[in-house]
Parts: structure tokens; sequence; C-alpha cells
């Protein structure tokens, strides 16, 4: 079985890091055969590319605003637009940007092109105030990322089994 973990987000934005820095803790951890891990960013359509590369699972981590206490971490199965079912002014509407930063826009493009797996899930952590700026996350948030990392290794031990010391790989 071939994972996809993919952390993403805005390292200028608080809150917005919290992707990136879990996917970052993840990059020291050992993960099982087949899991791949990736630190995007806000390269939106470098998802889509990596997922071009055919996985069976995709794992995205951001920050997500569900208003929930913050630092509240989420495991979310997103239900991904079908754009083949929509008009041609929606569809505009919602690929309009080429930057594609949203996870949810990636992942429409993705299944648009055959390339989105048919298991996705999200983590995503429930952030302090979504218009914040700066280099350092809430303490709510930042004491989330432990939180997630343990959920993303017990999601993945449920697929594949906990690591190993021979099919042990990360990016």
């Amino acid at each position: 079985m071939r994972i996809l973990v993919a952390g993403v987000g805005n390292v200028l934005r608080a809150d917005d890091a919290f992707g990136v820095e879990v996917a970052r803790r993840m990059a020291d951890l050992p993960l099982p055969a087949g899991v791949h891990l990736v630190e995007l960013g806000i390269a939106g359509i470098a998802l889509v590319q990596e997922l071009q590369e055919g996985w069976d699972v995709l794992v995205v981590i951001d920050a997500v605003d569900h208003g929930r206490p913050p630092g509240t971490v989420m495991l979310i199965e997103p239900d991904v637009v079908d754009v083949s079912k929509l008009s041609v002014t929606e569809r505009g509407d919602l690929l309009a940007d080429m930057h594609l930063a949203t996870p949810e826009r990636s992942m429409m493009l993705a299944r648009a092109l055959g390339v989105l797996p048919p298991t996705v899930l999200m983590v995503g952590c429930q952030i302090e105030d979504p218009d914040a700026v700066g280099q350092e996350m809430t303490p709510a948030v930042t004491a989330a990322v432990d939180v997630a990392v343990e959920e993303i290794q017990r999601y993945l031990a449920t697929l594949v089994g906990p690591p190993d010391s021979v099919g042990v790989q990360s990016t």
C-alpha cells in the first residue's frame, strides 16, 4: 500500500503553519513502509503533482476553521467536489486560482485528473484566529502538533502496521 502524507500551510500566518510543523516533526520519526511524507507549504499545485505518482491513500495535514476550541485536532473525511458535475461557470469560479493554495481545490483538481486516491483523510487543527499574521503559532495549536503526530501514526498503523527497521522511509 502506498500512502502520501502531506503537510500544508503558510508559516507566515501563525496557526496556519500547523500542517507544515506536523510534517516537520514527522520527518524525524520512522514511518511505515510505503509511506511518503512531504511538506508542501502553500504550493497546492505541488500536491496535485505528487498525486500523479499514484497513491492508495492521501493524508492531508492542515489548519482548519470549524468553530471548535483552538487546538482541537479533527480527523475529517473531506467531501471532494466532482468538477464534472459543475457548470462551466462554477468550474471557472472554483478553479480560477491557478496557485490552488487550498487543499480542497488541489483535491478537486486531482479528482478531475483521475489521480485522487480512493481514501482521503484530512487531519485538521482548529486555529485560534484565521486572520492572524506572524511566524509563531498560538500555544493551543502548538500543543496540538504532538496530538496530530500521534493520531497520524495511529492511523498509519491501522493501514500498514507500525514502522519497522526494514521498510522505514521518509523525505
